[in-house]
């Protein structure tokens, strides 16, 4: 069973982000509309990481291809008044990333087509915990640390939180305006 939220069908649209918008404080930035609908993963991917961003002083979260993989991840639902501004926060306008629909498999078993992003310049796979990480395929810390947040305040499975902590990061700090907007938001899940 599929269900379908698409652009243009209600009003709304679901997004499956395994990104940095996987915390609300994130989203909300730039998607106000954004309601958590719960959590889900793509079947036969891979998180990944590529594409020096400035704003982040590393390389942010890509899908790859992987056979027998899953990269999980939140389900937002958004009105079609932000869609402009998600495909913007995601660089669509700059040949950054595209958009796909793919199927999220819910926890239930039941998929769902959600909108997701993956990089125009996708890297061929290589592990999220390898300890041979290109330097210019790794994430910041910043990055790492909203990622790792953003899934413990989806509820994402401790399996999942345990391999993203083990990703090797930068050490690099973001952009420090971004850092303010978020860090109470950090704060409070740390405590």
């Amino acid at each position: 069973m599929s269900l379908c939220g698409m652009p243009g069908t209600t009003g709304t649209f679901y997004y499956f982000a395994y990104g940095s918008n996987l915390l609300k404080k994130r989203i909300h930035i730039q998607n106000p509309t954004a309601v958590r609908k719960g959590y889900g993963f793509l079947k036969d991917y891979s998180l990944d990481f590529f594409h020096y961003a400035a704003r982040w002083r590393g390389a942010p979260a890509t899908i790859v291809r992987q056979e027998g993989s899953a990269v999980w991840g939140a389900i937002w639902e958004i009105d079609n008044s932000n869609l402009a501004d998600l495909d913007y926060q995601e660089g669509v306008h700059n040949n950054v990333y595209k958009s796909l629909t793919l199927p999220v498999v819910l926890p239930s078993g039941i998929s769902m087509n959600c909108r997701v992003y993956q990089l125009v310049q996708n890297p061929s796979y290589l592990a999220p915990d390898t300890d041979s990480r290109p330097y210019e395929r790794q994430p910041s810390k910043t990055y790492m640390n909203i990622l790792i947040n953003g899934a413990k305040e989806t509820g994402l499975p401790d399996h999942y939180i345990s391999v993203l902590k083990k990703v090797i990061h930068n050490g690099n700090t973001g952009d420090p305006q971004l850092a303010l907007e978020l860090e109470n938001q950090i704060e409070d899940l740390q405590h």
